[in-house]
């Protein structure tokens, strides 16, 4: 347009230089226009998508907890909820269109003044003698030529600035700055023994005190142990800190005398097989969940990890909504499609063809029937010689046969030991199997304490 612009100001100029000033005036009015109008709608494009992003998640997540939204009947209350994000969301737009509305009305006033005053100065110069009455045709000619690009370039700068405005916003979203990042220099680490060694750690996920301090913990290579302690006393941060979920306040963590933090993170949780009582999985097919750990195992493979972990039978009865059976049925987002136990079945076979030097198992059969449960025990049991293992569990007795159990509360180790070595000391480990054995009556010492 800036082309255009200056060919017709050289053109309506050659007849007479007046004939240029409408021209230079509307310039000066259109470009602020546009100035003062077109960021905000920018930063309003923005808010608009932040509040279609509320909107969207309370939609989704009355959704996806339909079934506590229905138990406690607060359909309505959900209703409500929405529909004033719904109505945040109208007033927001409200705002916007009203100033493209501004902004689009004050452009044709410009381009009717800018003909109607192009014409009327080309017809006073006529009248004068300056100019020929092709001068005014030409004149009125570039000028509303002008007026429909002048419209169509308003819009597209809308339109980007928009986009700008939206994109922005998902930019913010997704460019989180990485909290754990690999060191200059790291090297992939190298597993040979698998000896773990925490060394004095600290952390308090950035607050002043509280959850681990000075902490040390050495497990030898081979070696079974079941970290025990209540609610809220640190032992799913240590398993956290071991895969380098969160860098560490104080001390280090170490595998084989190499410090996690000098080496990549990936190279780090390839080593380490996990199993968590919060199963996830991909919405992919159960061979593709089944082989994530191992890409290039092979079908046998595949269906003797899952064999050793109680699931190929539930698995050949699976069928998903395009008719696709068994391996290659897909389980759905989060594999809702399956239930608890049938997810962390999967999970154990993921881990179990995986075959890390170290093994992480925390709450790894919460979700399972006592009869499956014992039945995949001896399999994890297997799987667990000749590696370092670290196991959490509400359930004493699935751990009590480990090499060695640790005892944790208030982010300290206060009791380690066997099975039968803590049962004689009497301590927090002897009141909890107390409880767990012998029913539900506690000592008033004993309220709280959660395994």
């Amino acid at each position: 347009m800036g082309i255009y612009l200056i060919g017709a100001a050289i053109m309506a100029g050659a007849s007479d230089v007046r004939l240029t000033a409408p021209l230079g005036v509307w310039v000066v009015f259109y470009v602020f226009v546009l100035w003062r109008f077109v960021p905000h709608i920018g930063a309003q494009s923005k808010q608009m998508s932040e509040a279609r992003s509320v909107l969207s998640g309370r939609l989704v997540d009355a959704y996806t907890n339909i079934s506590t939204v229905k138990l406690f009947g607060h359909g309505a209350r959900e209703i409500a909820f929405g529909r004033d994000a719904m109505e945040h969301l109208v007033k927001v737009f409200g705002v916007q269109m009203r100033q493209i509305a501004t902004m689009v009305s004050l452009i044709i006033v410009l381009n009717a003044v800018l003909v109607f005053a192009m014409a009327g100065l080309a017809v006073w110069l006529w009248q004068a003698g300056a100019v020929t009455v092709g001068a005014i045709a030409v004149s009125v000619g570039l000028m509303l030529r002008i007026s429909n690009m002048s419209m169509w370039i308003m819009w597209e700068v809308t339109n980007l600035s928009e986009n700008v405005g939206t994109t922005a916003d998902g930019m913010e979203t997704i460019s989180q700055n990485h909290t754990v990042v690999d060191a200059p220099g790291a090297r992939d680490l190298t597993v040979g023994p698998a000896e773990v060694v925490y060394e004095g750690i600290k952390f308090h996920y950035g607050k002043e005190g509280g959850v681990i301090d000075d902490l040390s913990l050495a497990i030898a290579p081979g070696t079974r142990i079941g970290l025990i302690g209540r609610s809220g006393a640190g032992k799913s941060t240590l398993v956290n800190l071991l895969l380098r979920f969160y860098d560490l306040e104080g001390g280090c963590i170490k595998i084989d005398g190499q410090d996690i933090s000098a080496v990549t993170q990936e190279s780090l949780r390839r080593s380490i097989g996990v199993v968590t009582q919060d199963t996830s999985l991909l919405h992919r097919s159960v061979r593709d969940n089944i082989c994530y750990g191992k890409p290039q195992a092979s079908e046998a493979e595949i269906i003797a990890a899952a064999r050793r972990a109680q699931a190929h039978e539930f698995i050949l009865g699976l069928v998903d909504q395009h008719g696709r059976t068994g391996y290659d049925a897909l389980v759905g987002e989060r594999g809702i499609k399956l239930s608890g136990g049938q997810r962390q079945r999967i999970a154990i076979a993921r881990v179990l063809l995986k075959n890390a030097p170290i093994l992480v198992l925390d709450e790894a059969t919460s979700a399972l029937d006592s009869e499956v449960e014992a039945a995949i025990q001896d399999q994890l049991m297997g799987l667990m010689e000749g590696k370092t293992v670290i196991a959490i569990a509400h359930r004493l007795s699935t751990i009590a046969r480990m090499d060695r159990l640790v005892v944790v509360d208030g982010g300290v180790i206060v009791e380690e030991g066997t099975h039968a070595d803590l049962l004689a000391r009497g301590g927090l480990y002897a009141r909890l199997w107390s409880r767990q054995s012998g029913g539900f009556l506690v000592t008033d010492d004993d309220r709280g304490e959660v395994a």
